[in-house]
């Protein structure tokens, strides 16, 4: 089979190798699209991977080939989603069902061989079936769109209309950083505010690219709502934006001291953080900022991955419903299309920032 492996750090090809067989409880997907994640591109070219050759990808979907040993024949001819994390399902979070917050897990795509390939083994546990209605490039995003509703959960806002107990949907709520799940992140919260009749006008998004404004504008954010960190005082505006008040739900989607500072300065008090970027850099606050933390009784919230337990309450599984509504349309973010052969023309793009991006996406 072709596939994109990682040799070393920087070394990317594509390259005949063997199709991998399914494994005890396993089964084999022909993959049919895979996105890159923005994490990809470290790994390929600064960090590095945990070992080589390595296949990349943990965005992906495809159908279900065939089965190894102890996996349910029922299977066989699924079209699937794939959750990339493999839990040891024993230490203290599994016993929990936390499966992402696992203590000794395995990844698809960055601990074992992932989705840029014809074929990839996977546990069967980790497939959620799709219904026809939910493309495979759709099915490809689902990883980031759980994602960014795990981030909408942590914050208390529940993604259910008819729950209570909750943050308010209707809370004023900022997304900095208009990447994949900032915009993920967008497209969810203006999805809730719909199911419970509720306008637009407290969702405050921030970015510092055109074609993020008008990805976000697109979707229906006001544009008095976008603040242009280039050409504005962040803080300022969004002291005007709220009359004084702060933002009660604060989305940092970057990953850097100045936009987690920020997040604390313009965050209501007892309003709620949650931190979604992965960090750039070493993290160090001043001690104002700390002051600002305490003084004003901020909660701030890590989130990482989503929840995939095989309930229909986890991530995975709202997320398919909300795709069957067609509620959200992920698809609307793929800026480019590849075949596998030249998927390695996106991890430039995205490497060296030549074009303006969101979703890079491979077509098997």
């Amino acid at each position: 089979m072709k596939a994109l492996i990682l040799h070393q750090l920087g070394d990317i090809r594509i390259e005949d190798t063997a199709v991998p067989d399914p494994g005890e409880n396993e089964v084999l997907v022909a993959v049919r699209a895979a996105g890159i994640c923005g994490s990809d591109i470290p790994r390929a070219y600064k960090t590095g991977a945990y070992f080589y050759p390595l296949i990349l990808g943990h965005e992906f979907s495809g159908i279900v080939e065939s089965i190894g040993a102890g996996a349910d024949s029922r299977w066989r001819g699924k079209r699937v989603g794939v959750f990339p994390l493999i839990p040891c399902r024993t230490c203290m979070p599994c016993q929990k069902k936390l499966y992402e917050m696992c203590r000794r897990y395995s990844y698809l795509g960055s601990r074992a061989n992932g989705g840029f390939a014809e074929y990839v083994a996977v546990p069967a546990e980790n497939l959620i079936e799709l219904a026809e209605d939910i493309s495979y490039e759709q099915a490809a995003m689902m990883e980031p769109m759980a994602v960014a509703v795990h981030a909408i959960r942590k914050a208390g806002i529940d993604t259910y209309a008819d729950s209570a107990g909750k943050t308010d949907a209707a809370a004023r709520i900022a997304v900095c950083g208009l990447g994949t799940i900032g915009l993920l992140l967008v497209q969810f919260l203006l999805d809730i505010r719909t199911q419970q009749g509720i306008g637009t006008d407290h969702i405050f998004v921030i970015g510092n690219k055109e074609f993020q404004k008008q990805s976000v504008l697109s979707m229906g954010i006001r544009e008095s709502c976008y603040i242009d960190s280039t050409k504005s005082d962040v803080g300022f505006r969004l002291s005007e934006l709220t009359e004084d008040a702060g933002v009660d739900v604060f989305f940092e989607c970057v990953g850097k001291n100045e936009t987690i500072c920020m997040a604390v300065d313009n965050t209501a008090p007892a309003g709620r953080i949650v931190l979604t970027g992965n960090p750039a850099s070493d993290i160090r606050l001043s001690q104002s900022v700390y002051w600002k933390i305490l003084r004003n009784q901020l909660t701030i919230a890590g989130t990482w991955n989503s929840s995939f337990t095989g309930s229909r309450e986890d991530d995975w599984h709202y997320v398919c419903d909300r795709l069957l509504q067609k509620a959200v349309m992920p698809e609307r973010l793929i800026t480019h299309r590849y075949t596998l052969e030249n998927i390695g023309q996106g991890f430039e793009i995205m490497r060296d920032k030549t074009q303006d991006y969101v979703k890079i996406m491979g077509i098997m």
